[in-house]
């Protein structure tokens, strides 16, 4: 069994709580997530079965897509609503300022990730430092914000789309926006809709995969969420050297593509997806491509 889960997580379950649901309703030890979500958030949380656990590296890369409600006023220490409270402050702001202060965090922005994280110091999860009572210094990240749409604003609670790049925190952009108005944030909910190419709409919910018969009717193939990769098509003449995983000349390839050293392709022969390649040049200028990752 060899393909991807689009799940929809629910709140209070860790993604490690439902690679091992999976892995028990599927029969099977080979299953991964693609990227952790909030134990007390929902949504999309792809699963990888088989040999699709290779591939989880490119959806870990892939955007983010969340609807996300702000409360405006309080502070947590675990920056949503399930911390204790540390700070509480009236708000007294327009609409307007609320809605300048969060469209100001669309580009590129430099992020300290919470406490209350898996981002590792020092081989420790800054989790078990923060519930240690440890606080330590964090690096900023560079995340990004392709989006954010106001949904509904309703005095100190504003419900918003965002669209974001991997790693970026949420809660985090909760308590960012709330500090930058001056009366602190929090984030009161969050529901992933969308992780590369699978949405919300597709996703299968738990219960319903224990009652379907055959698993395979809901798996996505493994190819499904690598369509911004490039595709190269193996010549018939050159099937079994691709198969043995030798490298391949770009001369024996069908599409007539232009293809950059270091570039990472998708590799089919005929109509099958088989890996996925790097192109590679020699001394004298000849590009071939050399398997990454075989799945045939």
């Amino acid at each position: 069994m060899n393909g991807i889960i689009n799940l929809l997580k629910p709140p209070g379950m860790t993604s490690h709580d439902m690679v091992a649901q999976v892995r028990r309703i599927a029969r099977t030890k080979k299953v991964g997530h693609t990227g952790t979500l909030d134990p007390n958030a929902a949504g999309v949380l792809p699963i990888c079965i088989g040999q699709a656990t290779k591939i989880s590296q490119f959806l870990l890369d892939s955007k983010k897509q969340y609807r996300a409600e702000l409360t405006l006023g309080l502070k947590t220490d675990t920056q949503d609503s399930y911390g204790n409270i540390i700070d509480k402050k009236d708000v007294n702001l327009t609409s307007n300022d609320i809605i300048i202060a969060i469209k100001s965090f669309i580009g590129q922005y430099n992020q300290v990730p919470p406490m209350y994280s898996a981002v590792k110091k020092e081989g420790k999860k800054l989790y078990e430092l923060a519930r240690a009572g440890i606080e330590v210094e964090r690096k900023p990240r560079k995340v990004y914000i392709e989006d954010i749409s106001i949904v509904k604003l309703d005095k100190n609670k504003i419900i918003f789309d965002v669209v974001c790049s991997k790693g970026t925190y949420i809660r985090t952009l909760c308590n960012d926006i709330g500090e930058s108005l001056g009366c602190g944030g929090i984030m009161s909910f969050l529901l992933r809709t969308a992780t590369g190419p699978f949405q919300l709409s597709s996703s299968v919910l738990l219960e319903e995969l224990t009652e379907i018969e055959d698993i395979s009717s809901v798996l996505f193939p493994i190819d499904y969420p690598l369509s911004n990769i490039p595709k190269v098509t193996i010549k018939d003449t050159m099937s079994q050297a691709a198969l043995n995983g030798n490298k391949i000349d770009l001369s024996n390839i069908i599409e007539n593509i232009s293809l950059n050293k270091d570039e990472i392709v998708r590799v089919y022969l005929k109509d099958s997806f088989i890996g996925i390649a790097t192109v590679e040049e020699n001394s004298e200028g000849k590009r071939n491509i050399r398997f990454k990752r075989l799945f045939a």
